[in-house]
């Protein structure tokens, strides 16, 4: 006899607030209603909770979702369309669109360009396409980011007295860097995208978890004297969004 798969996950239309998806995780120890630009709702609850109850949770927390997404759909709405007059750069390039008669889209970093050359019958504004030079985009910061973090980290290391183990960069949904149990160092790409003083705050603070593993009273005050404002530049980070630019 066959035995039927246990459902881990529920997508459902909610009058008034659009998808909501439910799903069942091994590291959720309650019911948590998340919202996220570009994610939509999502309602975690324990392998053994019930759909369900999840389901009314989300009635229970109406006016809390339809407040908190009107709050997402303004950062939404700060995400840059790219054409022609755009004036964009990166950390260390000018983006520059160049519609071309060729019919492929290609990108190229060139004496201090990121160029962009599209078809010139497509709409630039063409969803696709935006989502083209957005990837562009992104494999520049990670190009830049490779090169910079490291020495970054080793700068404020050698600073402080701290060992670090190594330097790992890539694309994260929700975290701007980490510290692992070995110290080694986690870095998000889009980090080139934040003022300096921001970027710089990031490196710190996961340095200072290689001493102090948790964000108690030591680990503030740790961070506090490498990292003057520490608590300020906290708060100014979450007005960033690793996928809003």
């Amino acid at each position: 006899m066959a035995v039927s798969p246990v459902l881990k996950s529920v997508q459902l239309h909610i009058e008034g607030v659009g998808a909501v998806l439910l799903e069942k995780t091994p590291k959720a120890r309650y019911m948590r209603i998340s919202i996220r630009p570009e994610k939509g709702i999502r309602v975690s609850l324990p392998l053994r909770g019930s759909f369900d109850k999840a389901e009314a949770f989300v009635h229970e927390k109406l006016d809390w979702i339809k407040h908190h997404q009107q709050k997402i759909a303004q950062q939404e709405n700060r995400q840059t369309i790219f054409t022609e007059e755009t004036v964009f750069r990166t950390f260390s390039h000018e983006l520059k669109l160049v519609p071309t008669e060729k019919p492929d889209v290609k990108a190229r970093l060139h004496n201090g360009f990121l160029e962009i050359s599209y078809p010139a019958y497509r709409p630039v504004t063409e969803a696709s396409l935006q989502q083209t030079i957005r990837h562009a985009i992104e494999e520049t910061y990670r190009h830049e980011a490779k090169v910079f973090l490291p020495q970054r980290v080793a700068f404020f290391a050698a600073k402080f007295g701290l060992k670090f183990g190594k330097v790992t960069v890539k694309k994260a949904s929700s975290r701007w860097g980490s510290c692992s149990h070995t110290n080694n160092i986690n870095l998000n790409l889009h980090l080139m995208r934040l003022p300096e003083r921001l970027r710089d705050y990031v490196i710190l603070h996961e340095l200072a978890h290689i001493t102090q593993k948790n964000h108690g009273p030591h680990f503030w005050a740790l961070l506090e004297s490498m990292c003057p404002s520490s608590r300020q530049l906290d708060n100014e980070m979450k007005t960033y969004r690793i996928g809003i630019f």
